[in-house]
């Protein structure tokens, strides 16, 4: 549920954040847009119950963090004054016109790209190397792109030259570049830090003067799976600082099919300081 916002108008929600604009104001005039992270947490594409409580701020804290220390061009504005119903948990950004492009970069074996590389020997059409294991570091970070989907639909992982013909051969290089650009860096400070960074999703836009901006949220619990590198080198690959405990519950808890069942305390309960361990171990 959105939340009702003194002079803004809601125009969108996903699974988990909402978009506003100021009231008045029409799509693409160049009016400054409202990002709210909510509480929602979501898996398998299903909204959950409960949502888990601080999520918002949690996520648009570290996404701050991170846009301030990355040094791209991204789509927040320099005043970010943020009305005080969502303070905390809302940034204020540049209208994009937004790429139809996750950019999926992966260090490690893991998830989606360890059940195809089982299968294929490679992920996402990427050819690997024989005999790695579940949360191998990779050679070298590769770049898996996907298709953003519609709201309700499954997100499709795509090659580069489809990219190219979604958004022009120009634009996919530079995505890519971008992408793999940034994941080095962000793995070089969180491993300061005794964090893995094992993949992420990053997504971008173009601003009014044909600048390409990083937007969205980055490097969050939500987009990103990280690790501890102490249980890595103990031969721990499954614990990541996320929602990880939600979906390992639902899966011996739910068929995949109808409504899933609402999340027992203790599993909410570890779920958020999971999130807020993330934060304090990165942003020390």
């Amino acid at each position: 549920m959105s939340a009702e916002i003194p002079g803004w108008e809601h125009i969108y929600s996903g699974k988990v954040r909402d978009l506003y604009r100021p009231d008045g104001h029409l799509d693409g005039d160049g009016a400054p847009l409202l990002v709210v992270a909510s509480d929602r947490v979501s898996a398998f594409d299903h909204v959950l119950e409960p949502g888990i409580p601080g999520k918002g701020d949690l996520l648009t804290t570290l996404s701050l963090w991170w846009f301030a220390h990355l040094g791209v061009p991204n789509h927040l504005l320099d005043e970010q004054q943020v009305p005080s119903e969502v303070a905390g948990r809302a940034m204020l950004v540049r209208d994009l016109e937004m790429f139809p492009i996750e950019c999926v970069v992966r260090g490690y074996l893991s998830g989606s790209g360890w059940a195809e590389y089982q299968q294929t020997q490679s992920v996402c059409g990427v050819a690997l190397p024989a005999g790695l294991r579940n949360g191998d570091r990779l050679p070298e970070p590769i770049y898996t792109p996907a298709y953003k989907a519609p709201l309700g639909e499954h997100d499709e992982n795509i090659t580069f030259e489809r990219t190219a013909e979604l958004v022009g051969t120009e634009v996919a290089s530079e995505l890519r570049r971008l992408s793999l650009e940034i994941f080095r860096a962000a793995s070089t400070t969180a491993a300061a830090r005794g964090v893995i960074l094992a993949d992420t999703k990053f997504e971008f836009g173009r601003d009014a003067d044909g600048v390409i901006r990083l937007a969205d949220e980055v490097l969050t619990s939500d987009s990103s799976r990280f690790w501890d590198e102490e249980a890595w080198l103990a031969g721990v690959r499954d614990q990541s600082f996320d929602k990880q405990i939600v979906r390992d519950w639902l899966k011996a808890h739910w068929d995949g099919t109808g409504q899933p069942p609402a999340l027992p305390a203790e599993i909410v309960e570890r779920t958020s300081a999971r999130y807020a361990e993330l934060i304090d171990r990165i942003t020390a």
